[in-house]
């Protein structure tokens, strides 16, 4: 089937009026975009924070520091030896410490590669032919982690917000006491599930076989990473928008609240590119171990570039301690299906400000792309492609997800290139999976797209068939199978935030 996918071009005066207008996000007569809100002021966020440095921007080049070739045994000792001597290097004035190239050739590895310090990349000659071919051996295991240590360090006190209502959007808080906080503090904003909210989302009795499921524990704490731009008096500016509300009616006790941590375990500027990842192909349980490629846990600015995947099941895995990190140009490809009903997922998003870029997903038997529990935005999945599944958040609320200028063929009914949904007690007890998520310019046969308590989830300029869901409320479908302007609302967003370099930042003309 021939792709619906066009090239990604900047907006021109005379296209603004050759495509749908959106009634949530539109082009007006000053040909830049317009928000619609609802009455309590929620819009569509400003996705254009996800990806590297928060976004538009290139991604680093540092210089080789180790060359490793090519030997017919297990090159595990060898690279992960080269990865540590840079390592220990000193970080030059822009915080790189170097590359550790792998030559072209086969490399055989029988375990699992660390990069555990800031600024070392690991880079291969190439995805393709000729280039550098990493070779899964032994038992299951992981090709490579990208990770710091240890967790957050929260302080001892904290300030409530004292808005009764922060619109899903919105950068600005109140609170009570202004005086603990200054620029550049990195934050948690901190959204207490309680009682009342698991009733209005309806989530307070899900049972299955007789037995309670748990969707969110009343008590925990939904944290939503952030930094502190700019304080006046007792407002408070983030550096990014909130992907979530914040009902005071439904935070309260305790509240919701704002509190400074650090984190020096967290390392930043890492990354992987330019290599080929095989695996033998096993059916394994979702359970098991398996052949995976990449995890990435406290690390910022980190990226992987270029890499060409075969047969590995729940691939890449961003997780919770993960921020502004960029996925460019992977491409997994499984040449046979994996049986049962808890499938892999091959792009699996726990962390925030995520942009997969241009990557993909071939073969049968996966979920392309989840979100976890409690994952806050802005994410984004830019110009993806797949020829079975699409983008189906797991669980547990996640908020503030962007599909954009992407398709999704060979979905089903039961498929769906989106899936904004309630899943119910699916799991143990997964309920209601995102909100304030948007589909922006998709192709898929069939969408999910469901409403949410309290929550918004839209569909716009979507190309196929909209599947219902009996006793749901169907999501926002805008401009149903007609594209909207801009073509990327991502793109769209960078390019006013940052102007035209950043797309050209990021190789778009």
């Amino acid at each position: 089937m021939a792709s619906r996918l066009l090239p990604l071009v900047l907006v021109t005066t005379a296209s603004l009026f050759a495509q749908a207008k959106s009634q949530w996000v539109y082009f007006g007569a000053d040909h830049l975009l317009h928000y619609r809100t609802d009455g309590q002021g929620n819009r569509i966020m400003d996705f254009s924070y996800a990806g590297y440095r928060g976004g538009g921007v290139s991604l680093p080049n540092p210089p080789a520091i180790r060359h490793i070739g090519p030997t017919e045994s297990d090159a595990t000792p060898r690279i992960q030896a080269a990865i540590d001597s840079v390592s220990k290097r000193l970080p030059d004035k822009t915080g790189f410490r170097g590359a550790v190239v792998l030559e072209p050739g086969n490399y055989d590895l029988d375990g699992t590669l660390t990069i555990a310090a800031s600024g070392v990349v690991l880079r291969g000659s190439g995805s393709g032919d000729g280039g550098t071919v990493i070779r899964l051996t032994g038992q299951p295991h992981r090709f490579l982690e990208i990770r710091g240590s240890g967790k957050p360090q929260m302080a001892a006190n904290s300030a409530w917000i004292t808005d009764s209502y922060v619109p899903s959007g919105a950068d600005t808080i109140h609170v009570d006491q202004p005086g603990e906080y200054h620029p550049g503090d990195t934050v948690f904003v901190e959204h207490p599930v309680t009682a009342d909210w698991l009733h209005y989302m309806g989530m307070d009795a899900l049972v299955r076989d007789s037995k309670e499921q748990s969707w969110i524990k009343a008590g925990s704490v939904i944290r939503t990473d952030r930094a502190i731009k700019a304080v006046n008096n007792n407002r408070i500016t983030l550096d990014v928008p909130l992907s979530d509300s914040l009902d005071a009616k439904m935070v309260t006790p305790p509240g919701a609240d704002l509190v400074k941590y650090t984190f020096p375990g967290r390392i930043a500027d890492s990354g992987v590119e330019a290599l080929r990842v095989i695996a033998p192909f096993e059916d394994v349980a979702i359970g098991g171990r398996q052949f995976t490629v990449l995890q990435m846990e406290a690390v910022m600015d980190g990226w992987a570039r270029d890499l060409a995947v075969e047969e590995t099941q729940n691939g890449v895995t961003i997780g919770t301690t993960a921020k502004r990190i960029t996925i460019e140009n992977v491409r997994i490809v499984h040449s046979k299906p994996h049986s049962g009903s808890a499938a892999p997922a091959d792009f699996s998003i726990s962390g925030t400000q995520v942009l997969l870029d241009r990557c993909s997903v071939m073969g049968e038997g996966t979920w392309p792309v989840v979100t976890q529990a409690q994952v806050t935005g802005p994410n984004v999945v830019l110009d993806f492609t797949a020829d079975h599944g699409g983008v189906a958040p797991h669980q547990r609320w996640a908020t503030g997800l962007l599909v954009d200028h992407s398709e999704f063929q060979g979905t089903t009914a039961k498929k769906q290139g989106i899936a904004f949904s309630n899943r119910g007690t699916a799991g143990s007890g997964h309920g209601w999976d995102i909100g304030w998520a948007v589909a922006w310019n998709v192709t898929s046969p069939y969408f999910l797209v469901l409403q949410p308590p309290g929550a918004k989830n839209w569909c716009i300029g979507c190309t196929g068939e909209s599947v219902p869901a009996e006793g749901l409320t169907s999501g926002i479908f805008d401009c149903p199978n007609a594209a909207v302007a801009p073509a990327s609302l991502y793109l769209e967003q960078l390019r006013e935030r940052l102007g035209d370099q950043a797309l050209a930042a990021m190789g778009r003309p």
